[in-house]
């Protein structure tokens, strides 16, 4: 039993079961699919008690951290998923899934992936820190400068915004301040994992057919995804490595330069537009799968 319990706990056991299950057994999705918001809530409010309240009690300290932050999720990544779907996506409803995908801040899951890949631990925390306040700004400039012939309501987008990421800052300084962080804090990790189970499940489910049965539509999609995250990820590496920055330096840019929230960024999808705009960030979530488990091998090799 109490190898059951450590099995179900692992992250990456957690994620190929939810990779398995979409596939396998789709049929949950008329109720998951109302569960992803909430989930990435709680997951986000869980994941950001990591950033402590005094980080943001030192604002001219954390400037270039911060800036990092969105120059490696933004000025980089965003601008290279632009390009890169720009190029090679003709499909209207794929092309705003990769822009909500670019306009999205960072994955939280930086933050822990920095601790066990031994990487610069308050680069990470305060990188994405900045990324999500600038994604208050960001995010919606991105989706409405170039999603301005769909049909987007900039209320509603505002309002996800809120729900998402400003709503979850909130709770977790609400959640430290009343000391309820330390009760929750050996569970917290395990219920972060499990909250996206429920968003990586729904994502690939309601792609599911699209997924299996039409191969080559995924070709672009897929494409873009791994070059932005193991072929960019190489490439971060090598340059930086050319100016000699240390390798836990490195490794939290690589970061914060090549993932980014899929899980955000489907739920905007599925609230905002339709099912086929999800479709991007599912993909990406099954090329980050991948991508995460190769960099704990890698690491392990260094």
């Amino acid at each position: 039993m109490l190898k059951l319990k450590i099995f179900l706990r692992n992250r990456n056991v957690i994620f190929l079961i939810a990779l398995a299950a979409s596939l396998l057994v789709p049929h949950a999705t008329p109720l998951t699919r109302h569960l992803v918001l909430p989930a990435l809530a709680l997951a986000m409010s869980l994941a950001t008690m990591e950033i402590a309240s005094s980080v943001f009690r030192r604002p001219r300290s954390l400037l270039f951290p911060a800036f990092l932050g969105i120059i490696m999720s933004y000025v980089v990544l965003g601008n290279i998923i632009i390009g890169l779907s720009a190029f090679m996506i003709r499909d209207e409803m794929t092309w705003t899934g990769f822009v909500l995908l670019a306009s999205v801040p960072p994955a939280i899951a930086v933050i822990p992936f920095s601790g066990f890949l031994r990487g610069n631990g308050l680069l990470s925390l305060i990188g994405t820190a900045g990324a999500y306040l600038g994604a208050l700004v960001i995010m919606p400039l991105i989706a409405l400068g170039l999603l301005s012939s769909a049909e987007l309501d900039p209320f509603k987008l505002f309002i996800i915004t809120v729900e998402l990421i400003v709503l979850p800052l909130a709770v977790s300084r609400w959640l430290i301040q009343k000391g309820i962080r330390e009760r929750i804090e050996p569970h917290r990790s395990t219920v972060t994992n499990w909250s996206f189970f429920v968003v990586i499940y729904t994502l690939i489910a309601l792609n599911r057919n699209v997924i299996l049965d039409q191969t080559m539509l995924l070709l672009p999609i897929a494409s873009v995804s791994i070059i932005t995250m193991f072929i960019l990820g190489f490439l971060i590496d090598w340059v930086l490595s050319l100016f000699h920055i240390p390798k836990e330096t490195r490794t939290s840019l690589v970061l914060l330069g090549t993932l980014k929230n899929q899980g955000l960024a489907g739920g905007l999808a599925l609230t905002l537009f339709s099912q086929e705009a999800a479709l991007p960030s599912a993909i990406s979530t099954i090329v980050m799968i991948v991508y995460v488990i190769w960099l704990d091998f890698k690491k392990r090799w260094d």
